[in-house]
């Protein structure tokens, strides 16, 4: 199964994101949204409408960005554009008019009429977002937008996606950066084996779950239980892999005191902020796991409503 029962409601104008491990439900959830996928159960509306039954009329008010590049290498960076834009029923005049703003917003006016496989991975990337908004959606949905980009680039699509929220655009994305979603989103979705395990703002769900900060140490076997007697009380959760131990705490330095003055054969290695990746990985786990879509489960409760 791959999407078990989600329930959500996204407002008009949010940017909300989907996070969760590889095989979670984040991309078959963005594809039943797109109408890309059907549905097997429940209820689904986006921007008013019924994905299963009117296709045509919500794709004409979607954009969206595939997690893979899906440009059309043969055209040009304008002719990726202007061409897109004849399948929204744009009139010719107003075609090229919007490839230029766009190519404006995206910062490639320079290399307009550049073959697309000369440009680099971010270019193509920022490409690929303006030809999603070459019809002037109200709802743009990004599949891990920055996926395989230098930090510099995820930083321009970044600035770029801040401008279409300012714009008015609902934005729903899936990544596997927390610091993206951190900066990015009003609101989060944490998915694992196809539901929602947790959602809400980021900084509300951070202070929820683990508290202010995070107390790292490494610890080799029984001395881990030694440690979380002595900060037990006043800690807010913890977790373990291997020799690593991660404490959540509203104070770290303060927990980092206790165990040096303990004596307890423990390497301090950090006292940090806490981040939506500790969210992420108290609830998901830190194991490695790949999807197996023949995998079975026990069937879970009735679909229920999902709402955009």
């Amino acid at each position: 199964m791959a999407v078990d029962a989600i329930d959500f409601t996204i407002a008009q104008g949010e940017c909300f994101g989907f996070l969760g491990p590889n095989g979670a439900g984040k991309t078959s959830t963005m594809r039943m949204l797109s109408c890309m996928s059907p549905r097997d159960d429940g209820v689904l509306e986006v921007l008013g409408l019924d994905p299963s039954t009117a296709p045509r009329r919500l794709k004409s008010r979607l954009g969206v960005v595939a997690q893979e590049l899906n440009l059309d290498l043969e055209l040009s960076v304008r002719e990726n554009l202007v061409t897109y834009a004849r399948y929204f029923e744009v009139p010719r005049g107003e075609r090229d008019r919007r490839a230029s703003d766009l190519l404006a917003l995206v910062g490639l006016e320079d290399r307009a009429d550049d073959a697309v496989d000369k440009l680099s991975g971010g270019m193509k990337r920022r490409l690929q977002i303006a030809r999603a908004l070459v019809n002037r959606p109200e709802l743009v949905l990004l599949d891990e937008p920055t996926t395989g980009l230098d930090p510099q680039a995820r930083r321009v699509v970044w600035d770029r996606l801040r401008e279409l929220r300012r714009a008015g655009a609902t934005l729903i994305l899936t990544t596997h950066y927390m610091d993206e979603a951190e900066q990015l989103c009003d609101r989060v979705a944490i998915m694992d084996a196809g539901r929602v395990v947790r959602d809400g703002p980021p900084d509300a769900m951070i202070r929820a779950e683990v508290g202010r900060e995070v107390l790292e140490l490494r610890v080799e076997g029984p001395v881990a239980d030694d440690v979380m007697a002595l900060l037990g009380p006043l800690a807010r959760g913890h977790q373990r892999h291997d020799d690593l131990l991660v404490v959540h705490a509203d104070d770290a330095e303060a927990l980092a005191a206790l165990v040096r003055e303990s004596g307890l054969a423990a390497e301090f290695l950090a006292a940090r902020r806490a981040t939506l990746e500790d969210v992420f990985l108290s609830l998901t786990g830190r194991s490695l796991r790949e999807a197996d879509p023949g995998a079975s489960r026990e069937p879970g409760p009735p679909p229920s409503r999902a709402r955009s």
